[in-house]
């Protein structure tokens, strides 16, 4: 008969129990580089031990183009097609920051209707842009549905993109002296139709991803970067936001810039006491969130959708109200005055900067390119460390960025 079980002996007066030492060996994972359809061609080497990574090393250069030497080769309205190449998926953004440093250093106002059409056409890129790092955000984290749902809407705001200018990708329609051809006739009352269809499915997004469950425990709490931390890293764009630092190029930037949005009413899309702009609208930040983490950068991105359709239709509003036609871009041999000068802009992933130097001639001597995305990725090492291998894609999805703005 078998013996009951409490007849054995307690564990502690058991003296076969052996103490030993357990120790782990910390292993490197390469994860990427990934192909060029994600985030970019990225390298980042993990240092692991288990579950838990200990550093993270990105390794950049994988896209080089020599962007920026060839930029000293081609006459300043020849180099805007390179912009576009950088944040491939805000070339419009990328566009306008080349054009209005050429357009600072040559003392050139463009016209009004020009200003407004550089607004609506600028505010619908973020739009494209923010669509596709939601999309991407939710294929990082392993859903695939949101992706679509941010394609199909994309999709729309390309079509009126190739109406415009013929291209859906590169466009290199803003141009120095404003844009390359005026817009076609009934081309606002489409962008007006796209955003009257648009503005309700974004309730649809909030549902795939900002109020999912899932997402929420995936994106909530990790990562999280404090608002001197931004800073010190010089980090820029939703990011900067996301960590509760209210700072806005469009707002605060040098006067050239700003001016390009007077009389525009917009606010700036940051956590203030708890709250961010016009919160009733939208959903509630979940208590496991913590401002700075992965859900907070995510969450800066989908507001500033809503406040691009309001910019967007207020541009159409200052636009038709301009009777005149759009002015003639600047010549390809124009020359520019001899000096040097340096602009940033609030492209949609944060501040692009661009720096020229001319020698007189109508090719630049030096230009050179400030990337946000380069700022933004750099604060990856210090956020990753201590997280859990899985969590590494939720960081670096959180931080939007698209490598050919930085390797350039």
């Amino acid at each position: 008969m078998a013996s009951n079980v409490d007849d054995r002996p307690a564990l502690k007066d058991d003296q076969r129990i052996i103490e030993f030492d357990v120790r782990t060996d910390e292993m490197l994972v390469n994860m990427g580089p990934q192909h060029p359809s994600t985030h970019g061609v990225l390298r980042l080497v993990l240092r692991t031990d288990g579950e838990v990574v200990s550093e993270v090393t990105p390794h950049i250069g994988y896209l080089h183009r020599s962007a920026e030497k060839i930029g000293e080769n081609l006459s300043h309205r020849q180099w805007i097609p390179y912009t576009d190449r950088m944040d491939y998926l805000a070339a419009m953004n990328m566009n306008l920051g080349w054009a209005m440093t050429v357009e600072k250093l040559m003392k050139l106002q463009v016209s009004e209707k020009a200003r407004h059409l550089r607004v609506l056409i600028c505010e619908l890129n973020r739009i494209a842009s923010h669509l596709v790092g939601m999309g991407a955000y939710g294929l990082d984290l392993g859903s695939f549905s949101p992706f679509l749902y941010a394609f199909r809407e994309r999709e729309k705001i390309l079509d009126l993109f190739e109406e415009a200018c013929g291209a859906r990708l590169t466009y290199s329609y803003l141009t120095v002296g404003g844009a390359t051809h005026d817009l076609p006739q009934g081309w606002l009352k489409k962008c007006e139709d796209f955003l009257d269809q648009f503005f309700p499915i974004i309730a649809e997004y909030h549902t795939l991803l900002t109020t999912n469950a899932i997402f929420v425990r995936r994106a909530a709490n990790i990562g999280v970067m404090s608002a001197d931390m931004a800073i010190d890293f010089g980090t820029s764009g939703p990011v900067l936001r996301g960590s509760g630092v209210d700072h806005d190029l469009r707002r605060d930037g040098e006067e050239f810039y700003t001016q390009m949005y007077d009389g525009y009413a917009f606010e700036v899309i940051v956590e203030k006491d708890g709250h961010y702009p016009k919160d009733h609208e939208y959903p509630a930040v979940p208590k496991s969130a913590v401002l700075g983490d992965c859900w907070h950068r995510f969450y800066v991105r989908m507001l500033e959708v809503i406040q691009s359709i309001d910019l967007v239709r207020q541009a159409i509003d200052f636009y038709s109200a301009c009777d005149e036609p759009l002015e003639e871009p600047v010549k390809l041999t124009t020359k520019i005055p001899k000096g040097e000068t340096y602009l940033e802009t609030e492209a949609p992933r944060g501040q692009m900067g661009f720096y020229l130097v001319s020698d007189g001639s109508s090719t630049p001597w030096r230009a050179r390119a400030r990337s946000s995305c380069f700022c933004n990725l750099s604060v990856a090492a210090d956020l990753c460390r201590g997280c859990l291998l899985a969590d590494i894609p939720a960081v670096v999805g959180s931080l939007d960025i698209v490598m050919g703005e930085i390797d350039r």
